[in-house]
């Protein structure tokens, strides 16, 4: 029972981190959470260590654990292996994927192409969008059907702002032009052409990291303490 809820408590902070519930330098003062997530401390103490292994937070001795904080040359990094990596899984799931899986992306446009045509990005709308991105992506790459693409594009949506959770959800047309990649990678991906789904899924991620870059980086990183540059152990496209 403990093991649950420390496993419970870490994928609950670890997605709030990854979403920017917890913005980069946020104390995580143990009492408020153990209190909010309604966990005794030791399982919550556990699961902090856990995400500071992963590189999620860093801990100081008499101040506790802090979510980990990012420069620009970070976030450009991640998305630069994390746009290769998920081109690689579209080169591999092409050849491969399941009608089942090709049922999936397409209800997952579907509910995007609902989302978007209302013309105005309704704040309701961004968890849902959110949830169908990240099946987007996922289902393409358990299509891959290699295990390590998708353990190592985890590792990369450790450094939060290149979770595919996170997104600049002010501008239409931005998010406008990233669906319509879903469409184009979606019809390669159906035709079986992996080189093509490939440098799609190449040209969406980096689009995403630029997007991410230039218009949330800077707000966050302006805030932030100095950035430690610790090894990462371990979800805007």
């Amino acid at each position: 029972m403990a093991t649950t809820s420390t496993q419970s408590t870490a994928e609950i902070l670890r997605e709030r981190i990854l979403e920017g519930t917890f913005p980069p330098g946020t104390i995580l003062r143990q009492d408020a959470l153990a209190q909010d997530l309604g966990v005794s401390r030791t399982p919550l103490r556990t699961a902090l260590a856990e995400l500071a292994r992963d590189g999620l937070v860093t801990y100081e001795a008499n101040r506790g654990y802090t979510v980990r904080s990012f420069n620009i040359n970070d976030i450009r990094a991640a998305f630069e292996v994390r746009a290769n990596l998920e081109g690689l899984a579209c080169r591999l799931a092409a050849p491969r994927i399941t009608a089942a899986q090709i049922e999936r992306l397409e209800r997952c446009v579907r509910e995007g192409d609902a989302i978007l045509a209302k013309g105005v990005l309704d704040p309701e709308d961004l968890a849902p969008y959110r949830r169908l991105n990240v099946e987007f992506h996922e289902t393409i790459i358990a299509a891959s059907a290699n295990p390590w693409v998708g353990d190592f594009v985890s590792r990369t949506h450790n450094v939060p702002l290149a979770s595919d959770r996170v997104f600049h959800w002010e501008d239409h047309a931005i998010i406008f032009r990233s669906h319509n990649d879903h469409h184009r990678i979606l019809a390669a991906l159906r035709a079986g052409n992996a080189m093509r789904a490939e440098a799609l899924m190449w040209e969406h991620v980096t689009y995403a990291g630029d997007v991410l870059v230039e218009h949330v980086a800077p707000k966050l990183i302006d805030r932030q303490t100095p950035v430690s540059h610790q090894p990462t152990g371990t979800e805007n496209s």
